[in-house]
């Protein structure tokens, strides 16, 4: 087959059925002109290298195609790309700080698992990434073919714009710095991130309040497991631990309400920060929260300890522990299986009463920010 008319062929069968033979005609033309001129000038017939040259001069077979091919000429146009790659940057940084804590919590509850656990974080990670950059790309494709404009792309408010500082890398890092001091040596020398305030609680705080909600999510729906939980060690051996009948009648609630806190957190994230309206939004959720924890502290009788046939309850509440009790039961030496289920109901018993202070605090801040605040 003579070299142009394989090149031809090559061509034709990037083309639509209904377009082909018109736009392979005219391609033909356009060839054998350049072909004739070159013959004329040289005074001979072309080699096969020489018309081979000229076709290299006309483009690739795919390129030469595309230029005539209906449609977008990418698979993301440079309208869907920004939105493509700030997804791609916020997905990935939020993947990677998943990741990141769920090794440490698999570090901390079985440290001889090391290996295994940095192994998992990066598989995690990779596949996570794989995953939502394939996702990312075949939206911006369906789009990009179908010509489909979300309403976002044209009708937007400058006050919705915070939540774009979620793709940038520094931000984080100053976030997290806390400091002028801590964000002078992160940062590079002179460099300046806009949007962390002091004043304003830290877009990096918001996340990692998101994060751990999403853990603790997955954990108390089952999804993931973390070895240790359910049993620890004494001298004496190993103790089994199971929850009592009260976390049972209370798990609806308590998914409903870590739902419910990740949803606020989400519109704090999405308004840039705390506002009125996260203020308001937090004062019912934590209305629960004191709630929950007073139906906990009610119960009196929150695990039970089992060690062979021996069994033992960590129970508390307003009807005792509460006092110079734990001061006594952290005194007791042997730490037999009662003794260690005495002092965890002095303990737990403290931190419940604690935590319903500070729920309580919770809303009268909110109140108070709600009422003194002026809007930014």
């Amino acid at each position: 087959m003579d070299v142009i008319e394989r090149y031809l062929e090559a061509v034709a069968a990037q083309l639509p059925t209904e377009d082909r033979e018109d736009i392979v005609a005219e391609l033909r033309d356009l060839i054998l002109s350049r072909v004739e001129a070159r013959e004329e000038e040289l005074g001979r017939a072309l080699t096969d290298d020489e018309k081979e040259a000229i076709l290299h001069e006309i483009g690739h077979p795919l390129v030469v195609a595309a230029r005539y091919r209906k449609g977008p000429d990418s698979l993301i146009g440079p309208e869907l790309f920004p939105y493509w790659l700030f997804g791609a940057k916020a997905g990935l940084i939020v993947i990677a700080a998943v990741q990141a804590l769920g090794l440490l919590v698999h570090v901390l509850g079985a440290p001889a698992d090391f290996g295994r656990a940095i192994s998992q974080a990066f598989h995690g990670f990779f596949s996570g990434a794989l995953t939502l950059l394939g996702a990312l790309t075949l939206a911006g494709a369906i789009m990009e073919h179908y010509g489909i404009k979300p309403a976002w792309l044209t009708k937007w408010r400058v006050r919705d714009l915070s939540a774009f500082g979620l793709a940038d890398p520094a931000k984080w890092g100053a976030s997290m710095a806390g400091s002028d001091k801590a964000k002078a040596e992160w940062l590079p020398k002179g460099a300046k991130v806009w949007g962390v305030r002091a004043e304003a609680p830290r877009v990096a705080e918001v996340l990692w309040s998101i994060v751990f909600s999403g853990i603790f999510l997955l954990w108390w729906m089952g999804v993931i497991r973390f070895e240790g939980l359910g049993q620890f060690t004494l001298r004496s051996g190993e103790v089994a631990v199971a929850a009592a009948p009260i976390w049972a009648s209370l798990y609806g609630v308590i998914l409903a309400w870590v739902v419910a806190g990740m949803a606020v957190d989400a519109i704090a994230l999405a308004r840039g920060g705390a506002d009125r309206i996260t203020w308001a939004l937090r004062i019912p959720l934590a209305g629960a929260a004191v709630w929950i924890v007073w139906r906990l502290f009610d119960a009196g009788w929150w695990f039970t300890l089992s060690q062979g046939e021996q069994v033992a309850r960590v129970v508390g509440g307003p009807a005792d522990r509460i006092g110079t009790e734990l001061l006594r039961a952290l005194r007791l030496e042997g730490r037999g299986l009662e003794e260690t289920a005495v002092t965890l109901g002095s303990v737990l018993s403290w931190v419940l009463v604690i935590a319903m202070i500070g729920y309580g605090f919770s809303i009268v801040q909110n109140l108070w920010r709600i009422a003194t605040t002026r809007d930014r």
